[in-house]
This record gives structure tokens, sequence and C-alpha cells, in this order.
């Protein structure tokens, strides 16, 4: 395998792992939602599992952080843009640990 090989290799297994980690953070982050309206057990599964189908609309994180202040906000439950992308941005360090 050339260097050049090596690398679009090594790109590609990273790409993947950061798309692997990127869906369990959005689905941990909609337990935290769940969570926060009250949801348990296989409603807050549920509600996790949209979270993560959320993410497939826009590029970004924008979709998945308006779903859930809308949400939030619905549940009588408003929470900041800031706060729910900080929350985001903690399980995505939590969850690139896991591999």
């Amino acid at each position: 395998m050339t260097k050049s090989d090596q690398r679009e290799h090594t790109f590609g297994h990273d790409e993947e792992m950061r798309f692997k980690a990127r869906g369990r953070k959005n689905k941990v982050l909609g337990l935290w939602a769940a969570g926060l309206m009250g949801k348990m057990g296989a409603s807050a599964e549920a509600y996790a599992c949209d979270i993560v189908m959320a993410d497939f609309e826009k590029p970004g994180d924008y979709d998945v952080v308006h779903t859930l202040m809308h949400d939030l906000a619905a549940a009588g439950k408003s929470t900041e843009e800031y706060t729910i992308r900080r929350q985001g941005e903690h399980f995505m360090v939590e969850t690139m640990k896991q591999g």
C-alpha cells in the first residue's frame, strides 16, 4: 500500500468514526432532552431515534438543535440554543472517546 493509499484509508476510517460518533452523540442528546421532557423507557428511546434521524435533514447540527429547541419549548422546557449546542459538544467528546 502506498503512502497515498494509506492516507486515503486513514481518512476514510476517520470519517466513518466521526459519523458513528455523531450518531451516538445525537442519540444521547435526544435521551438528555427526553429526560428533560419527562419521557422514560421506550418513549425516551423512540424520541432519541427521532433526533438521530433529524440529523439527516440538513448538513450540520442546525436541524437537531432546532428540533430539540422546538420540542423542549412545546413541552414547557424552553432551552437556549447555546445550552443544547454545549451539551452536544460535551456528548461528542464522550462518544469520540468510546471509539
